[in-house]
């Protein structure tokens, strides 16, 4: 050790952030064992390195006694004294046992534990730099797929995309770029570990903020996302201004936003409704993109039943029945659908529709 392996800490100090007496200290304890393992000594041993030089001297330390029982741990007074005659009972007496040859072992020591700690500054710097990215979007290359997971490439490091994450009309290869919602960060052994997801919900949500200035703003804001990944979701959002529409920022000129999206997730289609404060709105709304007569609300079961024409009460309930279960996880209503020749028969109603309740909905295919 010598003035270069101090400049070599200040300089790992200024570009990594390791501090330099936090290294030296673990040096120091890291070759405390060395010393023991290589020497075969069960001496109670302290290193010390010179922060201004490098030189590093290895001093045995001893406890003075009476009676010595053990000599590698233990010191007799009159010996002590012959040190330093200020020495008394009990005192810990410190002899210089540096070995000739000890340079070298502290030279490889001191390597293994620089590289260990620089791994572990830098796997905690990516920690903390996607710890904060938990639950958002991230963009990244596809490197390798296993049994169990895509490994996507996200620049510093390779995260984990579980099969099951995929949506059914995910098809990727080594290269393509993908975005992908970040679900869990963890801090593990062997390194930092980043899940990533394509069907959740929240995927739907960043897309849009990303898509939608109104809604990076705060003009409006998503109420609510349902969704069957791949095949179909649901969106609600509402304005916290008057004057702009909620749907139609959504959906943008011409439907570029919303189309953007819909070619991100691969053909999902994609209903945007807009939130109302009326429960019997709300849920007219949610069943887009079909027609409503009637909402009736029963809030003891916390269930809707919803009157739509004949026509549309295959639309309504939709292919085995996913727009139904879909407006029921939007609104976090029950739903019960009936036709409007139904709803007659059933409850002995008479009355004749002539109009349809107002909706304010779009569906993008």
């Amino acid at each position: 050790m010598n003035m270069d392996f101090i400049e070599a800490l200040n300089e790992i100090e200024r570009e990594k952030g390791i501090a330099k007496e936090i290294l030296i200290d673990a040096i120091e304890a890291a070759l405390i064992s060395s010393y023991k393992r290589n020497f075969n000594t069960a001496q109670n041993v302290r290193v010390d390195i010179n922060r201004h030089t490098g030189l590093i001297k290895v001093y045995a330390r001893k406890t003075v006694v009476d009676d010595v029982l053990d000599p590698r741990l233990e010191i007799s007074l009159p010996a002590a004294r012959e040190i330093s005659q200020n020495y008394q009972l009990d005192d810990i007496v410190e002899i210089e046992v540096t070995p000739r040859d000890f340079g070298r072992i502290a030279a490889q020591t001191a390597k293994q534990v620089v590289t260990q700690r620089i791994r572990e500054a830098e796997r905690g710097l990516i920690y903390n730099a996607y710890v904060d990215k938990e639950e958002d979007i991230v963009n990244g290359i596809v490197q390798r797929q296993d049994q169990r997971n895509l490994y996507i490439d996200l620049g510093k490091i390779e995260a984990a995309m579980p099969l099951s994450e995929l949506m059914p009309t995910d098809k990727f290869k080594h290269g393509d770029r993908v975005k992908a919602y970040i679900t869990k960060v963890e801090n593990t052994t062997k390194g930092p570990q980043i899940i990533l997801s394509r069907t959740h919900p929240g995927l739907l949500k960043r897309l849009f903020e990303l898509e939608v200035p109104e809604i990076f703003q705060g003009v409006v804001e998503i109420r609510s996302v349902a969704r069957e990944a791949g095949f179909r979701s649901k969106i609600a959002v509402h304005s916290r201004n008057p004057e702009v529409d909620p749907v139609g920022s959504c959906v943008g000129p011409k439907g570029m936003r919303v189309q953007t999206i819909v070619s991100e997730l691969k053909g999902e289609k994609i209903d945007i409704v807009r939130w109302m404060e009326s429960v019997e709105e709300y849920v007219a709304n949610a069943l887009s993109p079909s027609k409503v007569l009637e909402v009736q609300v029963f809030e003891a079961e916390k269930m809707a039943r919803v009157i739509v024409p004949d026509y549309q009460l295959s639309l309504a309930i939709g292919i085995k029945g996913q727009n139904a279960r879909l407006a029921a996880k939007l609104t976090g209503w029950k739903i019960d659908i009936k036709s409007e020749t139904q709803a007659e028969q059933e409850f002995g109603r008479e009355r004749t529709y002539t109009e349809e309740m107002h909706q304010d909905s779009v569906s993008i295919d």
